[in-house]
């Protein structure tokens, strides 16, 4: 007897499970509000984080949370159109890396609004995905100030996460940086300065170029390239930072 075949999804169980996904999303960002206190937000001001549409829930908890929960993508995507941000920094810890697609990268791109939801989102998820290389290429020349600092914040996680790639990657990086690193807006500036750093310490041969690179951006007419070639060139030329890729 051959096996019966399944059957497909009925709309209406369709419709029940898109409904609980949503009740689940409701109810973690009710978590969330029982959670977040007035000290939480009135500290995330010290840090240059917009407290508007957020509940003053530690970074911490929401790391206990998302092992609690565990990896769930539609969960992510919901708590992602909360707008929260708490349930948005939630989202970039739970979300499933292999299911987030180009088009989903680009969308939350455009709606970054701090530095802090830039650099999680970057370190704890879109770094892990198989897009990262392509979209640090297509940030890097954007105007929008986040998705800039999104470019070169994913450089610099790669650095940390990425142990496939050879340098190759990592020296076309060093050009970007170069050519970023004119931007004057502060929160730029300080990511292509991190990732410059970054690529810097990942291997000796990379230090070499990153500290080329620094030179000759220490040498920089402009105020903002200069800046970021001295204060990574202080680093990368540093015994500490010698002997750690000595001895690697």
């Amino acid at each position: 007897m051959s096996a019966r075949p399944k059957s497909k999804r009925s709309p209406a169980k369709a419709t029940a499970t898109r409904q609980r996904d949503k009740v689940d999303a409701d109810a973690v960002v009710a978590w969330l509000k029982r959670t977040g206190t007035k000290a939480g937000r009135d500290g995330m001001a010290r840090y240059a984080i917009p407290s508007d549409k957020a509940f003053g829930v530690s970074v911490g908890a929401l790391r206990e949370k998302a092992k609690e929960i565990g990896p769930d993508h539609e969960l992510a995507l919901a708590l992602w159109e909360s707008g929260w941000y708490e349930a948005r920094m939630l989202a970039t810890f739970v979300d499933e890396p292999e299911r987030v697609t180009p088009a989903q990268m680009e969308r939350w791109c455009r709606e970054f609004d701090n530095w802090a939801i830039v650099d999680t989102a970057c370190f704890a998820l879109f770094d892990r995905t198989p897009h990262a290389w392509p979209k640090v290429a297509a940030w890097a020349s954007k105007k929008g100030e986040w998705v800039k600092r999104a470019a070169f914040a994913l450089i610099w996680s790669l650095t940390v996460h990425d142990r496939q790639s050879g340098d190759a990657p990592f020296l076309r990086a060093l050009l970007l940086i170069e050519r970023g690193a004119a931007d004057e807006r502060h929160f730029v500036s300080k990511a292509v300065n991190m990732s410059l750093r970054a690529v810097g310490k990942r291997n000796a041969a990379l230090n070499g170029a990153a500290i080329a690179t620094a030179k000759r951006l220490s040498e920089s007419s402009n105020a903002a390239a200069k800046w970021v070639g001295k204060d990574a060139l202080r680093e990368l030329t540093s015994p500490g930072v010698a002997r750690r890729l000595s001895e690697m």
